[in-house]
């Protein structure tokens, strides 16, 4: 059991804190992780990798010359929220673009995603390499929807070598695809992991058997075996990945026998022999392998084996010098120190200089988020009621949290005098990593971007309002990926920008056009009764679905519905000088 810790709600920031403390010479902690405390180079691309926290050396023992530039750690077993991640990569940021590379999960996809594109917006250019190595996750033909694992770290390395090196963003995203696109892990457990303050590990194994292809989280295996000898367990993982080499393997590669947390060194080394017995005997050569805890499960036992097929390009970046603390290769001389923004400097670079006229709409933006708080908090148990019917029933708690810390974080920057800009930016962010999960990321995202998109002028022009509704739209539906008919808020959110642009385009009153767009979306959520769910936790309980709206929808056709009613009163809102009140005819108004 994991038995170390003061509160368990605090075990990872704790853990964290503490990494940082006995490894100064090489992380530097920042708001949602670590960055490099050595100088880089500038103009060098930042690899920034992440996830939950609970693999040390992943991913925070990562991060140091030869490897990434930045690590992202949420809480244990749980993605980083977007806002952790766009911050980390800023600070990581040396001017060449950042590499985002993490495991193929729902949550980090969402995420990550969300600060990628928070990031391109400010003119720091990012991309992302997701890694799916493992093979028991999806068949070959379907090897996109595989999960990450031990193979973070051959992209990880490649693709910070290649940074290191001096390469450009375009270079370093093409070899980490290389690399992932040659790497195959497979794992097997002997008993679960315990998360801090548990009293029951989170999986069991029948005792004298082994669980094949577990993931990293307790993720179910494809297979029960009667607990194997070592030569058996070899030849199963040795012959299972080399079934699955990719298309024109070569015959070079580096074997990885990666222990996930209570599997003993002694144990390791003992099978690693075997392994590499059997990897001599088909034709490879193996090219410095690894053999230790490398992406660990906190104290699963258990064990995964990793292989990259190397080409000449590859193997220069895998054999590059490394230097972090818990991943070294090589030699590389000393870095100097530096100098590090702390969170008070970070935010007052972040912030803008809002004019008394550009905060009286970010005091407007505030209070418009207020009644929409009150509309969720009204309607949170039935959304909850909704939730629970093909779900988990924590749809209703999640919109309250995450609208309670939206409309806090709005309150706050209102009050300070920020702009529409950055009240709807604070609030995104608060709402993003207080509610978590997707719709958390997702309302995060689609606030942040309306509020790049309006920005902190003093004048808007009518025409402002429908480009933000837009990007509003455009941030969900790029960000989640679900198209119509997938039953989820998307099913409500185009046909509410459908209604809205229609009126709008007619002429009517921004309000105006907001009703009608409520209108629209309180009906399309109605109607996905009759959907199946085809995406998210839903999916394997469609049939229970059938006839019940879809939660998000309903969410999204509630808060639309109430800013179309506040704004519509907009005496209570102090609206009569603002653009949202105004006609076609009246194209810029002062605040």
């Amino acid at each position: 059991m994991t038995q170390i810790f003061d509160n368990p709600a605090d075990f990872a920031e704790d853990a964290l804190d503490g990494l940082v403390a006995a490894n100064r010479r090489y992380v530097a902690r920042v708001d949602g992780g670590v960055v490099r405390s050595t100088e880089v180079p500038a103009g060098q691309v930042a690899v920034v990798v992440g996830g939950g926290s609970g693999h040390y050396p992943a991913f925070a023992g990562l991060v140091g010359p030869g490897l990434a530039a930045g690590a992202v750690c949420g809480n244990i077993f749980t993605s980083p929220s977007g806002g952790q991640v766009y911050r980390v990569a800023k600070a990581a940021n040396a001017g060449g673009g950042v590499l985002l590379s993490y495991g193929n999960y729902a949550g980090d996809v969402i995420h990550f995603g969300e600060a990628q594109q928070r990031l391109n917006a400010e003119g720091i250019e990012t991309r992302t390499v997701l890694v799916t190595d493992d093979i028991a996750s999806a068949p070959l033909d379907q090897i996109a929807q595989r999960r990450g694992i031990a193979g973070d770290l051959t992209v990880f390395k490649i693709a910070g070598a290649a940074a290191e090196a001096g390469l450009d963003l375009d270079a370093v995203e093409r070899l980490a695809v290389r690399a992932n696109h040659c790497t195959r892990s497979l794992g097997a457990a002997f008993d679960g992991c315990t998360l801090p303050g548990a009293a029951e590990p989170l999986f069991q194994v029948p005792a004298g058997q082994m669980s094949l292809g577990l993931g990293i989280h307790g993720e179910p295996g494809i297979s029960d075996h009667p607990m194997p000898t070592a030569s058996e367990l070899a030849e199963m993982l040795v012959s299972r990945l080399l079934e699955d080499k990719p298309d024109n393997a070569g015959d070079r590669v580096v074997a990885i026998l990666n222990g996930l947390g209570r599997v003993k060194y002694e144990e390791l080394f003992l099978l690693y022999g075997k392994i590499e017995k059997l990897l001599t005997a088909a034709g490879l050569t193996v090219v410095e392998p690894e053999c230790g805890e490398l992406v660990t499960s906190l104290d699963m036992s258990g064990l995964s084996l990793t292989l990259l097929w190397l080409d000449d390009e590859l193997e220069r970046f895998w054999a590059a010098p490394a230097d972090t603390a818990g991943f070294r290769k090589g030699n590389l001389a000393p870095r100097a120190r530096r100098q590090l923004a702390g969170p008070a400097e970070a935010a007052a670079a972040e912030g803008e200089d809002a004019t008394a006229a550009a905060s009286g709409l970010g005091r407007l933006a505030a209070e418009v988020l207020a009644h929409v708080q009150d509309a969720v908090v009204e309607h949170e148990a039935e959304l909850g009621r909704l939730d629970a019917i093909a779900g988990d029933g924590d749809h209703g708690r999640g919109m309250r949290r995450g609208v309670e810390a939206a409309a806090a974080a709005a309150r706050e920057a209102a009050a300070a005098g920020a702009s529409v800009q950055r009240v709807l930016t604070a609030a995104g962010e608060a709402w993003s990593e207080r509610a978590g999960g997707t719709s958390g990321a997702l309302w995060g995202s689609a606030l942040q971007a309306a509020g790049r998109t309006l920005g902190n002028k003093t004048i808007y022009a009518r025409g402002d309002a429908a480009v933000a509704v837009t990007a509003f739209t455009d941030a969900i539906t790029a960000l989640g990926k679900a198209v119509p008919g997938d039953k989820t808020m998307v099913d409500a959110l185009l046909p509410f920008r459908g209604a809205f642009q229609s009126a709008f385009n007619g002429g009517a009153p921004v309000a105006a056009a907001l009703a009608a767009g409520a209108a629209a979306a309180q009906e399309a959520a109605k109607a996905t009764a009759s959907l199946r769910p085809r995406k998210g936790r839903a999916r394997p309980l469609a049939e229970k679905s059938l006839g019940h709206p879809d939660p998000g929808a309903v969410s999204l056709s509630l808060i639309a519905a109430r800013m179309a009613d506040c704004l519509t009163v907009g005496q209570d809102l102090s609206l009569s000088e603002s653009p949202l009140a105004t006609s076609a005819s009246e194209e810029g108004v002062p605040a």
